[in-house]
């Protein structure tokens, strides 16, 4: 990897590892241990810099309790309702925050944006409200711009985020079911005007029927957009 480089690891379903320009650390949404998707010896992050949670469902906020708490993260940055859960179960370093904020960690600038989708939290059989979804537009020291969209259907204000953050990259869900599928995906990419997308939250379950073949087809419309179609694992660098 260049020095300058971002490079960005599929965990599979919607989580990532991210390594900035300066070589820190950047999980999103770590669901590791329980996913099938995930590749064994990518589960126990031996270092972590910075957790990014876009909601509370368990497949997303995953195992950012005991990662946490192991590798000592630089910060721990969710919607101030996660944010206090999180510090009752013991999490330091955790930064609340809300949609239309920027908090800077680890060498990013973080902004929480939109998403449309529910967050709870199930803690045993209590199912706990955990505020709204989110996204994220990160920008490294490089100047980059990612768009995480987290969990989501399609929404108007995507073309906002496009004009006004300028995303050069975003990470979409394609699967279908509990988030927008390859068509509404391709839609997000023309509203967002980004040159680059890898999808995401797709096969690792049955009734996420969504593939990165139908996305293709109905993107193939957008001039000069790079579908990045990782496995899980593989790395792409920006």
């Amino acid at each position: 990897m260049a020095a300058s480089a971002v490079a960005i690891t599929w965990l599979g379903h919607a989580a990532f590892s991210i390594t900035t320009p300066e070589g820190k650390v950047v999980l999103i949404d770590p669901f590791l241990a329980g996913n099938p998707a995930c590749p064994d010896d990518l589960k126990n992050p031996a270092t972590v810099d910075a957790i990014l949670v876009t909601h509370g469902h368990g497949d997303h906020l995953g195992d950012t309790v005991p990662l946490a708490l192991r590798t000592k993260p630089q910060a721990v940055v969710t919607t101030a309702d996660i944010s206090r859960w999180l510090e009752q179960q013991g999490v330091a370093n955790v930064v609340g925050m809300n949609k239309g904020g920027t908090v800077h960690v680890a060498e990013l600038a973080v902004m929480m944006v939109h998403a449309d989708h529910t967050s709870t939290i199930m803690a045993g059989d209590t199912l706990i409200p955990a505020g709204e979804s989110v996204g994220f537009v990160v920008t490294f020291s490089h100047g980059l711009k990612l768009y995480i969209a987290g969990d989501t259907a399609l929404f108007g204000d995507m073309a906002l985020i496009g004009r006004r953050y300028r995303p050069d990259v975003a990470i979409l869900p394609i699967g279908d079911h509990f988030t927008m599928g390859p068509d509404d995906a391709a839609e997000a990419c023309r509203m967002l005007g980004v040159a680059r997308v890898v999808p995401c939250h797709y096969g690792t379950f049955p009734l996420l029927t969504g593939t990165p073949e139908a996305f293709r087809a109905a993107a193939q419309d957008i001039n000069e957009l790079e579908i990045c179609e990782l496995q899980p694992g593989e790395t792409i660098c920006m």
